[in-house]
């Protein structure tokens, strides 16, 4: 819940502007995030290629998955095939919906467990987000669905028994693609919201690096308890796949990895490059998903 400290003052002192502003500043919301070990990239795919989509991401990334079954996961009735898929580079949820999809549900790009649903739900209302569902049971624990300016969906969610997962070995990436029209009220509704920190904010990057050369683009990246963002902010008008990949995943070789996913059954769509201090490239996986791929540029 978002509270807010104001100085007492007795009405024989006369404040100062400064003093005055320093009355109605807001207390900094708490922090409601567990940590990037438990939080996902959601992903839909048919039911004819959940198997073969889970089975492409642990060849290609390593881990595992949990144990695969049908649920209802959303207020209203329907059923999905539903699956955990724990990678050393993030962790994915997968839905084989078997049934129609209910809205809102498939628009949103991640999952965030909280300490509070209630308190983070408060707290991301104030910050500028809005509920495109109010929250709601689930078979263990409860969700909600919010919408930031500039229209980036996320679910947040809390389990009754918190989940117990290792931590993971490099962090994954939110990858946000916004116009300026909207990307400043987004970037301040999250960092309010997240308590997230401004790694780097280069206000002319390259614009090959999101398919438009001869091009500059904004590129904001960011960190907080829920993991990394990146926020690329341009005229919009992007060739396919930018855009269409929701998440970057960091791994120590992107050759390696590469070659794994292609053996995997995993098309590239865009040819490892380079992107100032990473390697970088867009995959497709069996069932449609589509990633980035990337590695640190290693310094001799």
């Amino acid at each position: 819940m978002i509270r807010h400290t104001f100085l007492l003052a007795t009405a024989l002192v006369v404040l100062s502007p400064a003093a005055s502003f320093a009355q109605q500043a807001p207390k900094a919301s708490a922090d409601h995030a567990i940590g990037p070990e438990y939080d996902s990239t959601h992903v839909y795919v048919a039911p004819e290629d959940f198997d073969r989509f889970v089975t492409s991401v642990t060849a290609t990334f390593g881990g595992s998955a949990t144990k695969k079954g049908v649920f209802q996961v959303t207020p209203t009735a329907s059923q999905t095939n539903s699956q955990l898929v724990l990678t050393p580079v993030g962790i994915l949820s997968v839905f084989g919906f078997v049934t129609p999809v209910p809205y809102p549900f498939g628009a949103e790009r991640t999952g965030y467990l909280v300490d509070d649903i209630d308190a983070a739900v408060t707290s991301a209302l104030g910050h500028g987000a809005s509920r495109l569902i109010t929250s709601f049971p689930d078979p263990i624990g409860r969700d909600v669905v919010v919408q930031w300016p500039g229209g980036v969906n996320m679910q947040l969610y809390w389990h009754t028994a918190k989940p117990h997962y290792a931590p993971l070995a490099t962090v994954p990436e939110n990858r946000v693609y916004l116009t300026a029209d909207s990307a400043n009220a987004f970037i301040k509704s999250w960092t309010g919201y997240a308590h997230a920190r401004v790694v780097s904010d280069d206000k002319a990057a390259p614009g090959v690096e999101i398919g438009q050369p001869g091009k500059t683009y904004r590129r904001v990246r960011l960190t907080s308890g829920y993991g990394k963002m990146t926020v690329l902010v341009s005229d919009g008008q992007l060739p396919w796949p930018y855009g269409r990949e929701l998440t970057g995943y960091e791994v120590s070789s992107l050759t390696v990895t590469l070659d794994k996913a292609k053996a995997a059954g995993v098309e590239t769509l865009v040819p490892a490059h380079r992107e100032g201090d990473r390697d970088a490239a867009i995959v497709r996986f069996p069932g449609g998903y589509i990633a980035e791929i990337h590695a640190p540029v290693v310094k001799n």
